[in-house]
């Protein structure tokens, strides 16, 4: 089965590096306008564009500061044409001990919520005021176009297994905001599906990426493979496809689920 996004724009936020460079990768390779985000990764992100100019749009935001996500996502729109597709997939992972000062915890609990979680949430806030403003892209209405009266489109938020399974104790924080974004999530798919909203939650086990790098060097590759069912640790390429078919429309009365990406390391 081909899909075919032709005709679709799509932000993916932390598209620079590891998942979201895969995602935005994969879904400019199935025709969509990609609207790239990044935040300080200016070389890595040029270097994505570089492979599909002519699909790939970059847009650099500062996730931290609720005014700049405000700012991303009116930029995308204004200069895209619209928006049919929202991928939260930025995050960050900060390793913070129980015994850490109070400052530090604070610190790192604040900024783990404040990308993971209240990013997230705005921008989900803002796509669905624009949803459901909106008819959406002509896939969509070959594929449902009852919705398309109605307005739509769809959200993915890509998630963790350490929300339904938890993690170490120095990641606890890290588990804590991913379980918050699956309930955001399946909100949304039920309270907005009148809209022709669909959200979906994406949670990948561990991935070998630059935010598992220093995980990977704390408690060793042996830890990280421990239970597995695959032969090797998950890509970021294992992740892309799932998304860009989630993306596609095809899988819409899946609208509220969450596709698990862990090598069967965790099933619920």
């Amino acid at each position: 089965m081909h899909v075919d996004l032709s005709d679709t724009t799509v932000l993916v936020t932390g598209a620079s590096r590891g998942i979201g460079r895969a995602i935005a990768r994969e879904c400019a390779a199935s025709g969509a306008r990609v609207a790239a985000h990044y935040v300080r990764s200016s070389t890595e992100a040029a270097s994505l564009q570089a492979e599909a100019p002519d699909r790939i749009h970059l847009f650099q935001a500062d996730l931290t500061d609720l005014d700049a996500c405000g700012e991303l996502f009116h930029a995308v729109v204004d200069r895209l044409g619209g928006l049919d597709v929202l991928v939260n997939n930025a995050g960050v992972a900060l390793p913070l001990p129980l015994d850490a000062d109070a400052d530090t915890w604070r610190a790192g609990w604040e900024e783990t919520m404040h990308v993971n979680v209240r990013a997230a949430e705005y921008l989900c806030r803002l796509a669905i005021g624009h949803f459901t403003e909106h008819r959406t892209d002509s896939l969509s209405e070959r594929l449902t176009d009852h919705l398309t009266k109605r307005g739509g489109g769809r959200i993915i938020n890509i998630a963790s297994r350490a929300a339904f399974r938890g993690d170490v104790p120095a990641y606890m924080t890290y588990a804590a905001s991913k379980g918050a974004l699956v309930a955001l999530t399946r909100s949304i798919a039920r309270g907005c599906g009148d809209a022709g909203v669909r959200a979906f939650v994406v949670a990948p086990g561990f991935v070998r990426t630059d935010m598992a790098r220093d995980f990977i060097d704390a408690y060793g590759e042996d830890h990280v493979l421990e239970g597995i069912a695959t032969d090797r640790l998950t890509e970021p390429e294992d992740v892309a496809p799932i998304v860009v078919f989630l993306a596609s429309g095809r899988a819409d009365h899946a609208t509220g689920s969450t596709i698990d990406v862990n090598a069967a390391s965790y099933m619920r």
